[in-house]
């Protein structure tokens, strides 16, 4: 399983999940201390009904939480656009 499928099948076990888009952009990150140990840099897209009346703190906070476990060694940065379904409307 590769690490995108990883992290999409802890999301999608946690959240109810109606949306997912997870960009690796890693390689633009060449050269930087977090690349050097092996730790990806992501851009993940995530809608989800469990985000409805969230802050977007606590909405960070629940992605966190399914992986926690990847954080630093596996994923260096993760940059989260978390939504409710109302919001895309």
């Amino acid at each position: 399983m590769t690490l995108i499928e990883d992290i999409e099948n802890r999301l999608r076990a946690k959240l109810e999940v109606e949306a997912f888009q997870l960009h690796d952009d890693s390689e633009a990150h060449k050269g930087h201390a977090g690349a050097a140990s092996g730790g990806g840099h992501f851009d993940l897209m995530l809608v989800s009904p469990n985000f409805e009346g969230l802050s977007r703190v606590r909405r960070h906070q629940l992605v966190y939480d399914a992986l926690s476990d990847l954080l630093p060694t596996r994923i260096h940065a993760l940059s989260i656009d978390a939504r409710s379904p109302s919001e895309l409307k």
